[in-house]
């Protein structure tokens, strides 16, 4: 991730956008819907999302991280989890992860359409698609340039986010999935605090 993307907001500080867990779930109705688990008052978001891992349902804590994130951070980190996996994805995945990747590197408009343009237009939705697609809902329109503009829904990322890791963490062996989902917590975690 080059250094740009390292400082998202424009205080310079963390590029969280919840110290809280209890302030995401206060602030986020699709959050507090696609999540059983609930943080304890005041605590630490990093801290939850880690915990989740020793939880009944760890696979919430791609969820939080996925809204936890910014739009940007949270595509690059289902980027980066995919790669991870790239002996088990196909070729539609590759082409759409450097569709992501071109978004995050350079996020203009034109980047961002083309990555909602191609993901709509292939037939199976593979990890790889929903992280394109994580890229296209992330700001501008969802409607084609023809048509009056219609903003995603500011869930649409991170639930692409989420469905793209835990669609690839389901193609990795049963005895490897908990270690895998660990790596990936954890680098959302180390991601977070950049």
């Amino acid at each position: 991730m080059n250094s740009d993307m390292a400082d998202e907001n424009e205080a310079g500080t963390s590029t969280l956008l919840y110290a809280s867990a209890h302030q995401l779930f206060a602030d986020s109705e699709a959050a507090a819907r696609d999540m059983v688990s609930r943080p304890v008052n005041g605590e630490d978001s990093l801290a939850f999302m880690a915990n989740l891992l020793e939880s009944d349902t760890p696979e919430e804590a791609i969820n939080f991280g996925a809204y936890l994130l910014p739009k940007r951070k949270a595509v690059w980190w289902g980027h980066e989890c995919l790669r991870g996996l790239n002996h088990l994805l196909v070729e539609q995945d590759l082409a759409m992860l450097q569709l992501a990747e071109n978004w995050v590197r350079e996020p203009d408009e034109a980047r961002r359409v083309q990555a909602l343009t191609q993901a709509s237009a292939v037939r199976n939705e593979t990890p790889g698609v929903w992280i394109a697609y994580a890229a296209g809902w992330s700001g501008g329109s969802m409607a084609t340039p023809d048509l009056p503009p219609v903003p995603p829904p500011p869930y649409l990322t991170p639930r692409a986010v989420s469905a793209g890791i835990l669609g690839a963490l389901a193609k990795v062996d049963l005895g490897h999935r908990a270690t895998t989902l660990g790596v990936f917590v954890r680098m959302g975690i180390d991601l977070a605090r950049r």
